[in-house]
């Protein structure tokens, strides 16, 4: 018999959906169900890559991670990456299909209903429940036609719903309320209760809140569930890291807030050691003096290159590498660092553009994209961060073009995972400046601690006090605290009856 499915959708984009289906998934592990996440289409720059070199939205990662599985790209079948304001690159079932505009895209996307059922098909093949997640707001009217990720998914993986709130923006009434109206009667039908997330304070002083939620929408509340600050894995559209523009610690790194920023995921580590700042910073007057600056990666190479170049970023950052501070250029801002840009297939924008300068290297672009995950180790690292070298890295590779070092000194030495294939050099270091392909370069625990030494050295503090982070272990314990507060505060008796019952 297959799976039995429970859909999480929310009142609007940020009410917490992703959070949400991520604490039921650890929940229902803790109890023995074996579950598995399913987003039938994401919009997100954080990507990640699965063990077979396929990509999905992180936030599917992470989930799958918190209910204790491998995570597969059945988990989200679609997966648009923005390249502009009106366009996207379409990857399905993990894999590249093209770039479209969002009209091309709309008229395109009702073909891959069966991609959809596809992929949920093989989840519920092999798991007890599959906790699914809606996009945006379900009532969307102009979007409603032809609809593949909230309601159309709902029905055609005959699954009943729960729809969330966010009362930390206000509203929660309107919210809920509103949206249940605006439901057709079948797709009213499918909602089996509420539930009102991000709640700070007394839990009491919305009793008469919780009454009258029910009394309006004839529904249970399945759960009053609190603010929980966790340290987990953002949806880049509406994630707050990005606002940080001071930093407390002993370590300042600023990251460059690029417009087409993605995979900033790299960075949780870093702002998760005590004595390490991180700051994203979008303008030259709020680069002041960091230990450490990275330019990340992003989905736009050229354009994002345009905007270093026009906001006075380059700038900014090319006088602070000759000052001898520390730059890293993680895959698209590693391109950036580089002396030469060449996309003459169209893929980036038909055209060459000068780099930054920093590093010998030239890219060419091409039709073909990179995904694999990748462990080796640091090679010999010169310059401020040489405490580096040897530290092992573990992480994945997603990107378009290929990096050709013309001087310098390879960074790194990795393998592709997936092929067990010979090392191979990543990524380029001249001087104080650094760059690479290799995402996740820090979460392993002797990277992450040699990095803080060097940083700490560099400033003439005590680099034995650097201490280093397990990433992994750093993540279970962020997820067994969110399972805690989902089991504090919702009502999974009535979630659980839910899931049996079905629609």
């Amino acid at each position: 018999m297959g799976a039995k499915p429970l859909m999480i959708q929310g009142t609007m984009s940020g009410v917490g959906k992703s959070l949400l289906v991520a604490g039921l998934c650890r929940v229902l592990a803790q109890d023995g169900v074996r579950v598995a996440p399913f987003k039938s289409q994401n919009m997100a720059l954080n990507s990640a890559i699965t063990h077979e070199g396929l990509e999905i939205g992180r936030a599917q990662a992470m989930q799958a991670e918190a209910a204790g599985v491998v995570p597969t790209a059945a988990m989200n079948p679609i997966l648009l990456k923005p390249t502009t304001d009106v366009g996207s690159q379409v990857i399905v079932h993990g894999r590249p299909v093209g770039t479209m505009s969002a009209r091309a895209y709309f008229a395109y996307k009702h073909q891959l209903k069966g991609a959809i059922m596809e992929a949920y098909d093989e989840l519920a093949r092999d798991y007890d429940v599959v906790l699914i997640e809606g996009a945006g707001s379900p009532v969307e009217l102009n979007l409603k036609r032809d609809d593949i990720v909230n309601m159309g998914v709902a029905r055609m993986c005959a699954s009943p719903v729960l729809l969330a709130g966010d009362i930390d923006r206000g509203g929660v009434f309107a919210q809920l309320v509103g949206t249940l109206m605006l439901l057709d009667d079948d797709e009213r039908r499918l909602v089996k209760a509420t539930v009102v997330n991000k709640f700070r304070g007394d839990p009491t002083l919305f009793d008469d809140g919780l009454r009258i939620l029910r009394e309006r929408t004839g529904l249970p509340v399945a759960g009053l569930v609190p603010f929980m600050k966790l340290d987990l894995d953002d949806e880049d559209s509406v994630s707050d890291r990005l606002d940080v523009r001071e930093a407390a610690g002993l370590v300042d790194v600023a990251v460059v807030r690029l417009p087409k920023i993605s995979n900033f995921t790299d960075f949780i580590v870093l702002d998760a050691m005590e004595d390490v700042g991180v700051r994203y910073v979008s303008k030259p007057s709020e680069l002041g003096s960091p230990d450490l600056i990275i330019v990340p990666g992003t989905k736009a190479t050229m354009a994002d290159l345009l905007w270093m170049r026009t906001s006075g970023m380059e700038a900014a950052v090319v006088r602070a590498a000759r000052a001898g501070v520390a730059v890293l250029g993680i895959c698209g801002g590693y391109q950036m660092l580089g002396r030469r840009l060449e996309d003459l297939s169209g893929v980036e924008g038909t055209g060459t553009l000068s780099g930054m300068g920093l590093l010998p290297v030239r890219t060419s672009f091409g039709a073909s994209k990179r995904t694999t995950q990748v462990a080796g180790s640091f090679c010999t690292v010169e310059g401020p961060l040489s405490a580096l070298t040897g530290a092992a890295v573990t992480g994945y590779e997603i990107h378009m073009g290929t990096t050709e070092l013309v001087g310098g000194l390879p960074l790194l030495s990795v393998s592709d995972r997936d092929k067990g294939d010979a090392p191979h050099a990543d990524g380029c270091q001249q001087g104080n400046v650094y760059g690479c392909y290799v995402h996740g370069l820090f979460d392993n625990p002797a990277a992450n601690q040699a990095l803080l030494s060097a940083l700490l050295a560099g400033k003439g503090l005590d680099a034995g006090r650097a201490q280093a982070l397990d990433m992994a272990a750093y993540r279970q314990q962020q997820y067994d605290a969110l399972a805690a507060g989902i089991r504090a505060h919702m009502d999974l008796e009535l979630v659980y009856r839910i899931i049996e019952e079905g629609i």
